[in-house]
């Protein structure tokens, strides 16, 4: 199976979850090892026995932040937060350490699988172009400019370093300018699933938005429209 090439580590300390991810990675082909402290997961991530780590924040030896930490010293391995911390700055202290995703406890395993697959596909383009932006080198609005060959963003001459989920929601909206994307669409663009719940999206979108806005030019180039979706305005 195409799977079986990835391998999962699953770092979670509640044993009935712990057991559900375990079996949802068998039967889905992928390979995975499952541990319940932070140490452990540290070990086999330092050995490089995973391809993307799955994170529970609330571990008994140490907090998922400190672990994330610790990892993106070393390594840029997918990283997907599953914690029943379900307030907004948890989510963005998560992404900030340097997480590629967040999931809020209780969620569906689909929804799950649809983002670890939507990780791995990321962490695989780290040598080529994004598949829905291979017929340009670059994208410039402004003082934004995305390389895409390098997967880079530039603001003015600052590179500006985005977690994969990021990088592909900027995408969606350059590869749209002046389109207002509705929430629906985009979710099932960057994640692969319909969903009613759009909270996770306006954590990106506020992030992003926080890290792209550092002058005049970029502040207010993702537009939000109420109740509808984004739109990334044409900057002269």
């Amino acid at each position: 199976m195409e799977n079986e090439k990835y391998r999962i580590l699953i770092c979670e300390d509640d044993p009935s979850v712990n057991k559900l991810l375990s079996l949802t990675m068998e039967l889905e082909g992928y390979a995975y090892s499952a541990v319940q402290t932070g140490k452990s997961a540290l070990r086999e991530l330092v050995a490089g026995r995973a391809d993307l780590l799955i994170l529970d924040l609330g571990l008994p030896d140490m907090d998922g932040s400190e672990i994330i930490r610790k990892v993106r010293s070393f390594s840029q391995l997918p990283i997907i937060v599953v914690s029943a911390r379900g307030e907004s700055q948890d989510k963005i202290q998560a992404l900030d350490e340097g997480a590629d995703d967040y999931l809020t406890k209780p969620f569906s395993t689909d929804e799950l699988l649809a983002r670890l697959r939507v990780s791995l596909r990321r962490a695989s383009y780290t040598s080529g172009n994004s598949p829905s932006t291979q017929a340009t080198e670059q994208f410039v609005n402004g003082n934004l400019r995305i390389a895409f060959p390098s997967n880079q963003v530039f603001v003015g001459q600052q590179e500006i370093h985005l977690t994969p989920i990021e990088y592909k929601l900027l995408c969606l909206l350059s590869e749209n300018l002046d389109r207002v994307l509705t929430y629906n669409f985009i979710v099932k663009k960057i994640w692969g699933y319909h969903s009613d719940d759009f909270s996770d999206l306006r954590v990106f979108a506020n992030t992003l938005r926080k890290k792209i806005g550092q002058d005049e030019g970029t502040s207010k180039m993702i537009q939000t429209h109420i109740g509808v979706g984004y739109r990334m305005i044409k900057v002269d």
